[in-house]
């Protein structure tokens, strides 16, 4: 088969679409035809290579993915050959006091497909069928490769770990990106106020489109001022920041009292300076989120596949296009999410 691939870390040329080696089903996996697979932030990052994660090289990266059952391992019986699926691509191996509580993201094992093992930007892939939501007849490939990784991680950081309430604002950093469209869409559907951010009005227009209220391009303003002058001096519920060093401090200054910033990643670094004097004084939550249980997946999902939410797709190339797929990730061109499709169907 042909397949996204680096046999070391680097920049956009250590990538390479290629010849690799057939996958074959374990005896609990599943082999897709891939249809259509999407990019995420993630894939940059695992690219690069990322402390303490030591790969199997040559690795194929992608952790979003969607086709149609080409085999099954002999243990499987939740699909079988023709049936449309999608990956979820957290996994732990079970047996852990966290997965027995319903909650494998906090395994200790708990891995990424895509980021510590093989990933999907290939034309075939072998996946766990635990790892595999149907898609329905209708869904276009786009949709089912681009929707589930974000919005699981916006549904879960939002919804389950941030509590979030009708009534409530919301503020989400990096409104263009793909967690960060999602959240929009999340917050809307939860009866939140939304404010979102981003750097020109194109972008800011389409996450209005999504249910952003109120806009702010970060570029030309200081968000954190922006959002009290916005609240009349109160501040919002919730501060949705992914992007990580950068704006870390403003987003603790645009919180209410008593406030809470949720986080599922650090686009522009891991180690900010923080504000322990504001954050005991106001009694302001940080929430850490990863990923989502699959019931929490399943649940956003079937309301992405009702139209009820979408994944914008900024741009679709063929896989063999990759390095520029990348670029447009690195350098925040355009809105929402970045799809890759086989050379072969198209």
């Amino acid at each position: 088969m042909q397949a996204v691939q680096f046999d070391h870390h680097g920049d956009r040329d250590v990538l390479e679409y290629g010849e690799f080696p057939d996958p074959e089903p374990g005896r609990d996996e599943v082999v897709i035809d891939v249809k259509a697979a999407a990019l995420n932030h993630l894939d940059i990052w695992t690219r690069r290579g990322l402390p303490g994660v030591d790969l199997d090289m040559p690795h194929i990266p992608g952790s979003d993915g969607a086709g149609v059952v080409s085999e099954v391992g002999e243990d499987v019986s939740r699909f079988e050959p023709g049936d449309r699926v999608a990956v979820l691509a957290g996994k732990s191996g079970g047996g852990d006091e966290f997965t027995r509580k319903g909650d494998p993201t906090l395994a200790p094992d708990f891995h990424i497909i895509g980021e510590h093992v093989r990933g999907v930007h290939s034309e075939f892939a072998a996946v766990p069928a635990e790892n595999l939501t149907p898609v329905p007849e209708g869904v276009d490939w786009e949709t089912a490769a681009a929707a589930p990784l974000v919005f699981q991680t916006a549904w879960r950081m939002l919804r389950d770990r941030g509590d979030l309430k009708a009534g409530e604002s919301v503020l989400v950093l990096g409104a263009s990106g793909g967690v960060g469209h999602a959240a929009v869409q999340v917050a809307d559907h939860a009866g939140a106020e939304v404010f979102a951010t981003a750097s020109s009005q194109e972008k800011l227009d389409y996450a209005a489109e999504l249910g952003a209220d109120h806009t702010i391009n970060y570029a030309e303003t200081d968000f954190a001022s922006e959002i009290r002058d916005l609240t009349d001096g109160r501040g919002v519920d919730m501060v949705v920041d992914h992007v990580g060093a950068q704006t870390w401090q403003d987003s603790l200054k645009s919180l209410v009292k008593g406030g809470r910033v949720v986080t599922c990643g650090a686009t522009t670094g891991g180690t900010p300076e923080t504000d322990l004097n504001r954050i005991f004084w106001n009694q302001l939550q940080v929430i850490g989120s990863t990923m989502a249980t699959p019931g929490q997946a399943d649940e956003v999902l079937e309301l992405v596949w009702e139209g009820h939410m979408e994944p914008r797709v900024r741009e679709t190339l063929p896989m063999s296009e990759i390095a520029r797929a990348h670029e447009i990730i690195e350098n925040r061109e355009g809105f929402g999410k970045v799809v890759v499709v086989p050379d072969s169907e198209l």
